[in-house]
């Protein structure tokens, strides 16, 4: 059978995928009018972030020399003649086929006004488009995107990252308005504008014209004008059907190519899969349904069963580093449908959710600034689960103990879609554990669940392990291959065995030399056991770089020096000392998010001449390089402030001073709130404190970051002594029984008993262990020495500060550039293309 395959993007490769996996004999011709064959469009805009074309391919090294599949690079199809059943290809050559599958995708969108053809007009659409706009931004200022939608976001982030002055032009009223409602837009605009991007909507453009203060002028209705260097056309895409319509197939009344639940057209021996293909009425934007389309028009030409039933347009994205999601019917369009709303403008996060009439159901929903709670939802949605008594917990924030609703993998059933992109359900990742396939790799490549865009590989682990435990089998929590123990097991050994160095736990518990995984593992728990210099000569080559070098290593290979301002009080003398070591050496300085400064660009053989200075000035390690406490953040308390109710400075100084040092699985911070007022955020903090009138509340487990965690409330109107001994043994079991790199919000989520069990550990000692915990920190405590000033006093180890192994020489490839008036590091293309400002000695 001769099959031709017009479009190799995506979903037309996906198409050959499943036709390679069939090992039927088939003979297959790809038209693909790109230079280069099918590429990741979702991830397109990771091109600008460094990305090659080789980086972005679908194709596997060797698909196209089975023998069977010839791609025909830059030929375009110019004609299709169903009577005789041919494809012309634009270089005049006639292919006949025997079934041909349309995958000619969708083109976007270009409004027809006067001018868009001008020089430095694009669309955001191929590599060579992003190509072309590099060229353009290295000698443009300002760059605009017509259209607010998914796409115009990631072209704006784009534009961004050439370092251009910003804008985007929308006509609706609001931002991305297909997926998000008015709340969800409004917060969405704020944290893109936040990002330096100016957005301006209810804009329709008029013309496009010679400009004043750029290349182009953007004419708009209502008056008024926008110059810029660079505009890019954004605004929405329109199926490719013109071949479809030329050779008389039906077409829909707005576009697309009309297909069944084959994806077969009003030609029975023509398929249609993609963007391009109209089913139901509607056309599928999004990749997913596009794979579906894919794998069933392939079974059809094989003589398998198979009938698409349209898609879950429901999706969840990061643009410009804002997480956005929307599923189901996310405006409440549904008769009857009631929603539940949550907004937080001072953290610019947005959440809905919509139910059915009846309220058992989950109808749809909207996140901005914070989709953690997606995957549940989604599958709560698709799977008709019923809701808990009270949904508006599903999305609002936790507080003074109030957990959320979770849903545990037992309760999907066996036909749940778990990885939409190539349709990989619960019931098939069950059935793959049971044959063997008891890790991440092995269900991916027997499943090919997580292969794609990954979102789903969290769930895909949940239920591996829960069918794993089961079947009966051992849910491996081993650290690496060189040790049969979880982190947690370690440290018990480590600590039952008084066990020292690594080489003594390596032979009386592991096997080999030790990896990049357990050595600083191992070196975490012998500091966090024994409180030793992490730089002494038996732990030293366990450390990662950060801590090897007792700096925050970035991106151009200098690094950050943090001197330690507990609470964030620092003195006058001091501020000077720290802004004649940055003008001394030449760093960047910023003001951290934890009330501290952070020096910026420090060569690595500058670091103990930095440290030094500073020592002397009287100021310590910050460890913001470290596993451990980073910072205690306060307000200014009763001090100063005319609500407060506790000295939080004092308090935050005290604690800040007897957990420095502490080492722990993950870096963990503080808030001290000197009343409800909560301005030290102290309930986003694995550590908060707020002040009332009866003592202090402690909550524990919260954190920001990647998915942002309210703290929990563990104990009430407690006095200093009392709080001091539950932070004492909270820590010191946290430190005990926590996974390798793990959270203290996600030690708590993994915790049996959950809050409960953690108030009867702290609290009421249940396991008999609250003086042994107590007694282990004040043993950190007295043993407490400044790792700056260790390292400055050996001469041995300051041997190790010098790029060069066998010379003093510094790094010269280290650049910067001028920028508001101090240094940032030169980027690639700067290096290439203008003169670059290297830092001096």
């Amino acid at each position: 059978m001769k099959i031709i395959v017009i479009g190799h993007g995506m979903v037309g490769h996906k198409f050959l995928e499943q036709l390679a996996d069939s090992g039927a004999p088939l003979e297959v011709t790809v038209l693909c009018e790109e230079p280069r064959p099918a590429y990741d469009r979702v991830h397109l805009s990771e091109f600008f972030s460094g990305k090659s074309a080789d980086d972005l391919s679908l194709v596997p090294p060797g698909f196209f020399e089975r023998g069977n599949v010839l791609l025909k690079l830059n030929a375009r199809a110019s004609a299709i003649d169903l009577a005789s059943k041919t494809v012309t290809v634009s270089s005049g050559e006639v292919l006949l086929y025997d079934k041909l599958v349309i995958a000619t995708g969708s083109t976007p969108f270009v409004p027809p006004l006067p001018g868009k053809d001008r020089k430095d007009c694009f669309v955001y659409r191929t590599i060579e488009d992003l190509q072309a706009m590099l060229e353009c931004g290295q000698r443009s200022k300002t760059g605009v995107v017509i259209g607010g939608g998914l796409l115009g976001l990631e072209c704006a982030k784009a534009l961004r990252d050439m370092q251009l002055d910003t804008h985007v032009v929308e006509f609706a009223p609001r931002l991305m308005a297909v997926q998000v409602d008015e709340g969800g837009a409004r917060v969405l605009r704020r944290k893109i504008e936040d990002l330096g991007v100016t957005v301006h909507t209810q804009k329709n453009t008029l013309a496009i014209t010679d400009g004043e203060q750029g290349t182009h002028r953007m004419v708009f209705a209502d008056g008024t004008n926008l110059d810029a260097d660079m505009i890019v056309f954004s605004a929405g895409i329109r199926p490719r059907d013109e071949l479809a319509r030329a050779c008389g197939l039906t077409v829909g009344p707005r576009g697309g190519i009309a297909i069944d639940d084959s994806c077969l057209t009003s030609d029975p021996d023509v398929y249609a899969i993609g963007e391009c293909a109209l089913w139901g009425g509607q056309t599928f934007g999004l990749v997913a349904p596009g794979y579906e389309m894919a794998r069933i028009a392939a079974r059809h030409i094989l003589g398998e069963q198979g009938s698409f039933a349209g898609a879950d347009m429901s999706t969840k994205l990061k643009l410009m580093g804002v997480d956005v999601a929307s599923l189901g019917d996310p405006h409440g369009t549904t008769a009857g449908s009631r929603s539940y709303q949550f907004t937080d403008e001072r953290k610019q996060i947005y959440k809905k959710i919509v139910v059915s009439d009846c309220g058992k159901y989950l109808l749809g929903g909207v996140m901005v600034g914070d989709a953690s709670e997606y995957g549940t939802l989604l599958q709560m949605m698709l799977n008709k689960i019923e809701l808990p008594a009270s949904p508006e917990f599903l999305i609002l924030p936790q507080s003074d103990g109030q957990s959320k609703p979770g849903l545990g993998v037992d309760a999907l059933p066996d036909n749940a879609q778990i990885c939409s992109c190539n349709d990989v359900s619960k019931g098939t990742l069950c059935a793959a554990v049971a044959d063997g396939n008891t890790s991440i790799g092995a269900l991916k490549s027997c499943t090919k669940a997580g292969t794609a865009c990954g979102g789903c590989v969290p769930l895909v682990t949940q239920i591996m392990k829960a069918e794993m435990k089961k079947l009966g089998m051992d849910v491996n929590n081993h650290a690496c291959e060189h040790f049969a123990y979880s982190r947690q097991e370690l440290f018990h050994l480590v600590r039952v065995g008084k066990i020292r160095s690594f080489e003594d736990l390596l032979a009386q518990h592991g096997k080999g030399l030790g990896c990049d995984v357990c050595k600083p593992m191992a070196a975490n728990i012998l500091a966090s056991c024994w409180n030793d210099f992490v730089l002494k000569k038996e732990h030293a080559s366990l450390q990662d770089t950060n801590d090897y070098f007792l700096g925050n290593i970035q991106k151009d290979g200098t690094y950050s020096v943090v001197p330690r301002m507990p609470g964030g009080e620092v003195t006058a003398d001091g501020l000077i000392a720290v802004g004649q070591v940055a003008k001394k050496y030449g760093l960047y300085t910023k003001i951290t998010g934890g009330q501290r400064v952070d020096l910026f660009g420090a060569r690595v053989e500058q670091l103990p001449l930095i440290w030094e200075e500073l020592i002397a000035a009287g100021f310590e390690s910050g460890h913001a390089y470290g596993k451990s406490l980073r910072t205690v953040k306060s307000c200014v308390g009763s001090t100063w402030c005319r609500y407060g109710v506790a000295d939080s400075v004092g308090f935050a100084i005290a604690l800040e001073n007897r957990y420095k040092g502490l080492r722990t699985p993950h870096k963990i911070k503080f808030g001290v709130s000197g009343c409800t007022r909560e301005c030290a955020e102290a309930q986003g903090k694995d550590i908060g404190l707020i002040a009332t009138e009866k003592g202090w509340n402690l909550y524990v487990c919260g954190n920001g970051g990647m998915k942002p965690r309210h703290a929990e409330l563990l104990a009430s109107d407690l006095d200093n002594a009392t709080l001091v001994r539950y932070v004492d043994r909270f820590l010191m079991f946290y430190i005990r029984t926590a996974d390798r790199l793990q959270r203290t919000s996600v030690w708590r989520d993994n915790l049996e008993g959950g809050l409960d069990y953690l108030k009867a550990v702290v609290i009421d000692d249940k396991l008999h262990i609250a003086q042994e915990l107590e007694a282990d920190m004040q043993h950190v405590v007295d043993n407490y020495a400044c790792e700056w000033q260790a390292a400055v006093s050996d001469p041995a180890t300051r041997q190790r500060f010098r790029h060069f192994v066998n010379s003093d020489e510094k790094d010269n490839n280290v650049v910067f550039m001028e920028e508001r008036g101090q240094i940032r590091p030169a980027t690639v293309e700067e290096r290439k293309r203008i003169p670059i400002i290297a830092k001096s000695a």
